[in-house]
Formats: C-alpha cells, sequence, structure tokens
C-alpha cells in the first residue's frame, strides 16, 4: 500500500492559495483515477482508494496535518518508504518541482506535524510557491492566492505534479525519478 498525502488547508476560503497547492494536486490526481472515498471521522482528513494506493487530503488544517497522516499510516500499516508528501515550498521558485527523502520542515507547519508525528523519513514532492518580497509577508502570501502568470500557469503546474506523483508510484529507481522530474522554475510549464 503506498500513500499520497497532499497538504492544504479545507474549505472554499483556502481553495486557490498557495498553501494548497498539495490538496490542488491530489484533485488532480484524483481527476485520473476511478478511486473509492473510503472518508472516515476516524482519518482526519479525505481518503480515496485506488488499487493499492491511498490519496488523502487532510482535513485537520496545515499545522495538524500529521494528525491524520499519522491515523491512515496505522490504519493501513503503512511504512515511510511508501510515503509521498505533496507540499508548497517558498523556498524554490513557482513552478520548480524537487523530489526529496527526509530532511528538514523549513518551517513548513505541515511538515512540522508530519515530522513529530510520524518521523521525517518519507518523500517529498516540493512544489515551489515563490515567496514574498518580506519574510513578515510569509503567512499572508501562503494563505494568499495564485495571481497573474502564476495563476495562469497553475493548471499545467499541477498537471506536471500529478504525473510526477504517479511516476513516483510506478518507479523503482528515486535518483533517476529525481533527474527526470526536477525543475527549477516554470518554464517547462506550456500554457
Amino acid at each position: 500500500m503506498k500513500l499520497i498525502v497532499g497538504l492544504g488547508n479545507p474549505g472554499p476560503t483556502y481553495s486557490q492559495n498557495r498553501h494548497n497547492i498539495g490538496f490542488l494536486t491530489i484533485d488532480k490526481i484524483l481527476s485520473t483515477l476511478s478511486a473509492n472515498d473510503v472518508t472516515s471521522k476516524k482519518f482526519f482528513g479525505e481518503l480515496y482508494k485506488f488499487r493499492d494506493i491511498l490519496l488523502l487530503k487532510p482535513t485537520t488544517f496545515m499545522n495538524l496535518s500529521g494528525k491524520s497522516v499519522l491515523a491512515v499510516k496505522n490504519f493501513y500499516k503503512i511504512d515511510l518508504e511508501d510515503i509521498l508528501v505533496i507540499h508548497d515550498d517558498i523556498d524554490l521558485n513557482f513552478g520548480a518541482v524537487r523530489l526529496k527523502k527526509g530532511g528538514g520542515h523549513g518551517g513548513h507547519n505541515g511538515l512540522k506535524s508530519i515530522d513529530s508525528a510520524i518521523g521525517k523519513d518519507y518523500y517529498r514532492l516540493r512544489l515551489g510557491v515563490g515567496k514574498p518580497e518580506r519574510k513578515s509577508e510569509v503567512v499572508s502570501y501562503v494563505l494568499g492566492d495564485f495571481e497573474g502568470e502564476d495563476a495562469r500557469l497553475l493548471d499545467s503546474f499541477t498537471n506536471y505534479a500529478k504525473d510526477t506523483a504517479i511516476a513516483w508510484l510506478e518507479s523503482n529507481d528515486f535518483t533517476e525519478l529525481k533527474s527526470k522530474y526536477s525543475q527549477k522554475d516554470s518554464k517547462y510549464l506550456n500554457d
């Protein structure tokens, strides 16, 4: 069993926020798979199952994402090796894609919560959303909607993220996967 987690905040207010790119990517994956909704209160999130693949959107709000991930991990007895977390990353330009295993949380509250709940040795799909000019603007920036050129390319970006996550499911060579799917910015995206 493999688990792909998309991070975000529940509700329409947040749906197009930069912080919700994980949710947007899960939605793209769901649009290509005929997954069954297996959501239950005990999972603290929306959970979908397709064959031996689980797709999770925690509904605990970002700061408590670990509660949902831990519940699903324990119920389905999933190893850390079989978990991929998709999240926004302000340290990467908009459109950048990086795959990594383990590492720090970089100040991301969703990752902090997951790290404290299950440890750090899971896979991550880091999706660049750019960063504000001043550090004091980080919260309003990630809780703001995509705008301008970023908004125009968002559909293409989440499609690429979806393809990367699906490739992770099928890959036996993480180094090759990283090499093939990592991108520095949005220049590769199509209108």
